[in-house]
Order: structure tokens, then sequence, then C-alpha cells
């Protein structure tokens, strides 16, 4: 893909304070994965729902390995990046970061972030939403790389021009 240079190398592990951290997501991952994504559903549904149609309702543990796959793939050749937020035991799966190529007009890789439920307004969902800008801007080769729904809602995201 021509959004990264050739010899990019793409993180493996990036630290957070208090014992987490953000590593590529993998299909080996779904069990950690899907009671997260399902116990948060309604929320995450709120914030993706209308631009990705996800999670849906009826999303099977089956189709969320699938998804998990996929993402392996796509990390693999740099056409896009899933990074799961876990405790540094890895027993726990506290959310994820999407770092993608534009879709719309205007940025050169879009990235989001989300945590579970159980840990929406806590140090570690402040800790992640300092982190990401900031490993952004240090370790990836983006020169205007946009923070949906940080930097602007999904709703303005959503009516921009598609990008290309």
């Amino acid at each position: 893909m021509t959004w990264l240079p050739a010899d990019f190398v793409h993180p493996l592990r990036v630290p957070l304070p208090g014992g987490y951290h953000l590593r590529p997501i993998a299909g080996s991952d779904t069990e950690l994965d899907y009671p997260a994504v399902m116990g948060s559903r309604e929320r995450l549904w709120s914030v993706y729902g209308e631009a990705w149609g996800w999670p849906p309702a009826s999303m099977t543990y089956q189709q969320d390995f699938d998804d998990l796959v996929r993402h392996e793939r796509e990390i693999a050749a740099h056409q896009s990046f899933n990074y799961a937020l876990f405790d540094d035991a890895g027993t726990a799966l506290l959310g994820c970061v999407y770092i993608d190529p534009p879709e719309k007009a205007g940025a050169d890789a879009e990235i989001s972030w989300w945590v579970v439920d159980d840990r929406v307004g806590t140090a570690l969902q402040h800790d992640l939403d300092a982190l990401v800008p900031r490993w952004i801007a240090e370790d990836w080769p983006f020169e205007r790389p946009r923070h949906v729904g940080r930097d602007l809602s999904w709703a303005d995201w959503l009516a921009l021009p598609d990008h290309g």
C-alpha cells in the first residue's frame, strides 16, 4: 500500500502506565476480544455503528474470530492496524486502537480507539487518550493523522468527501 513507506516497521508492543500494553490483535485473541466487545456493544455501536456497522447485536464468536483473522492479515500486509489493549498478564482485553488508511479526504491516516465499559472514565482510559496521539506522532510516518471521534465527531467525519 502507498499509505506507508515500504520500510516501515510497525510497533509490536506499546507500554502504558499501570501494567498495560498495546499489541497487534490476532485471531487467537478472540476468547478475550469477544466478551470485551459484546460486553460494551451498545456503547461501541453508538460510536462505530453508523460508520462501520459494528459491532452488530447478532455477532457470533465465529464472526468475531473471522474479523480478527482478517485484521491479523491486514496488519501483516500493512493495510490497516488494530492494536488491542491488554493487561500485562495478557488475561484481559480492555479496548482497541484502529489505525487505518483514510476513507475521507483531508488526512493520511484515520485513528480511533475505545476501552471497555467498565474502564470508561478511569486512569487507564485517560492514559490511553494521552498516549495514542503522542504515539502516532512519534512512531508513525503520518503528516496529517485524523483522530476520528476526537478531532471531529463521527457525524462530521461521515459528512466529509471520500478520499481520492
